[in-house]
């Protein structure tokens, strides 16, 4: 897949203020410094489209771009982070919650972990809410630059050994480093892979030729068809 645009579309303290549903979604989280916003930047082949900090936690809101017009991708806050009062926490958190529980239209969510350490507890428990909560999820292990290449594998077998016992097929895996510009390829691979199912689908449904105009499902209609057949489209992916 090419990206031939990237615009800012929102920044959304809540679910209720995310933009219409007629996009897909493809959301990005993790713990907070695991350089999601480098690895977005890297995705999006635009320098400054997610503001990176060398602070922690710096992304606070739920910051939505549109993608070569066609779909989205959602930067999500890191959860953990340590910047901003308790309140304001769990306040996002349970915007993100919200988000990624009912979302009709989210795809799939990049689950971001960082390969330089041994599994975190709160990674975990985070890959198992998404488990728990039926959130259709892939686990990218990031900065695999940083450590040599045999503690990466390490620490990524560890990680799965973790939550080996949620899962009868365990989620994919990919690796990244935002710094040496690896595993671009790969996600938006995925992205693509998971639009075509999405168009393959919505073209099932598609109204006979006879039909009037009125009839035809819009946008919006057809990305929450997506979600609801979600066993189904994601039967047909690779991962």
């Amino acid at each position: 897949m090419d990206i031939s645009s990237a615009i800012f579309d929102c920044s959304a303290p809540d679910l209720d203020s995310c933009p219409d549903e007629s996009l897909p979604e493809f959301a990005f989280i993790g713990r907070s410094n695991v350089g999601k916003s480098s690895l977005l930047n890297l995705l999006a082949g635009k320098e400054g489209l997610a503001r990176t900090s060398p602070t922690p936690g710096f992304t606070k809101l739920i910051n939505i771009f549109t993608m070569n017009k066609t779909w989205r991708l959602v930067d999500l806050p890191g959860y953990g982070f340590a910047a901003g009062a308790k309140k304001d926490s769990a306040r996002f958190n349970r915007a993100v919650a919200n988000y990624l529980k009912h979302r009709t239209n989210l795809c799939l969510v990049f689950a971001l972990i960082d390969s330089e350490l041994t599994p975190q507890e709160m990674d975990v428990e985070f890959v198992g809410w998404l488990a728990s909560n039926a959130v259709p999820f892939v686990l990218v292990f990031t900065k695999t630059d940083k450590i040599p290449p045999a503690t990466v594998s390490a620490n990524i077998a560890a990680f799965m050994d973790r939550i080996a016992e949620w899962f009868t097929q365990p989620p994919a895996i990919f690796k990244c480093s935002a710094t040496a510009k690896h595993g671009r390829h790969e996600l938006l691979a995925v992205i693509g892979e998971a639009m075509a199912a999405i168009q393959a689908e919505a073209g099932q449904s598609e109204p006979d030729a006879d039909q009037s105009a009125e009839a035809a499902p819009t946008p919006k209609r057809k990305a929450k068809e997506v979600r609801k057949n979600r066993p189904d489209i994601k039967a047909a992916r690779p991962w």
